[in-house]
């Protein structure tokens, strides 16, 4: 497989010095257009890689803040086809920034597994996190993505044990993403000490880039992740953002602002050097 968006995004951030920030939105909420013009607005605002969720019916692993996202787009007439056509569209103006979209198994097995993959890399996808499908399940979709020239992103969390990393590495591709909280996304804030220990323990098994997601909310805590990790991935705090909002227009400004604040912290992060020292 060609050296793929991702990949690039990575070794550029690598070479700079510096993590990067990912951020997460729900493809379609609240309305097709209004994500088309976010998608457009999140790179200048900082956003290095994109990470955009599948809407879908049952999202077991969203938090509250991130079922509503599912529930409004899907209200909106959100479908994995029009998914796709927002990265298309997303194509058109940027060739660079890196989308991986998120969700689960079911909406692609009914699409077809094949005829996804092939209609993803078209419109210009770069990567898949599918959270209910296990290493065990690989020939499902990880395989066949990995075949399309699609990069397959793992999640490892707390609980992923010395016994356990190894089969989750299997195959992963892109980078790992690591759940800093044990339960939902948005449920708690993580603990940087304990997260940073627990990246040390599994750079010795991979060279992988590792993001961190889960609880992150504010500048002050992706600053803290991206001092040890390769990105910083926050989500729940940005959907929250824009449901915020008085109108849609208000929405997308203020959660712009954020991204443009967690970018700002995470860009920041190694040049105190006592900071990154623990000091």
């Amino acid at each position: 497989m060609s050296e793929t968006r991702i990949e690039r995004r990575f070794a550029a951030l690598k070479a700079e010095g510096r993590a990067g920030l990912v951020t997460f939105v729900t493809a379609g909420d609240p309305d097709h257009a209004t994500s088309a013009a976010l998608l457009k607005g999140l790179p200048a605002a900082g956003a290095d890689l994109i990470e955009m969720g599948m809407p879908f019916t049952d999202p077991m692993a969203d938090g509250p803040a991130i079922q509503a996202s599912n529930l409004r787009a899907l209200k909106s007439g959100a479908t994995l086809r029009r998914t796709l056509d927002l990265v298309r569209d997303f194509r058109a103006g940027d060739d660079d920034t890196p989308i991986v979209l998120m969700g689960y198994f079911n909406p692609i097995y009914s699409y077809g597994v094949e005829a996804f993959l092939d209609a993803a890399r078209t419109a210009g996808v770069d990567g898949l996190i599918v959270v209910d499908l296990p290493p065990e399940e690989d020939n499902e979709l990880c395989i066949p993505a990995l075949r399309a020239g699609l990069n397959f992103i793992r999640l490892a969390t707390p609980t992923t044990d010395e016994k356990r990393l190894p089969r989750v590495l299997t195959n992963t591709s892109g980078f790992l993403y690591y759940v800093s909280i044990a339960g939902i996304t948005g449920a708690a804030a993580p603990d940087s000490g304990k997260v940073a220990a627990r990246i040390a323990e599994i750079r010795r098994h991979t060279d992988l880039p590792i993001g961190v997601g889960f609880g992150i909310r504010s500048a002050e805590q992706a600053a803290a992740i991206a001092r040890f990790a390769d990105a910083a991935v926050v989500g729940s705090a940005l959907v929250e953002k824009f449901a915020n909002g008085a109108t849609a227009e208000a929405g997308l400004k203020a959660l712009l602002g954020l991204v443009a604040e967690l970018a700002d912290g995470v860009r920041g992060a190694r040049t105190d050097k006592r900071a990154v020292a623990g000091e």
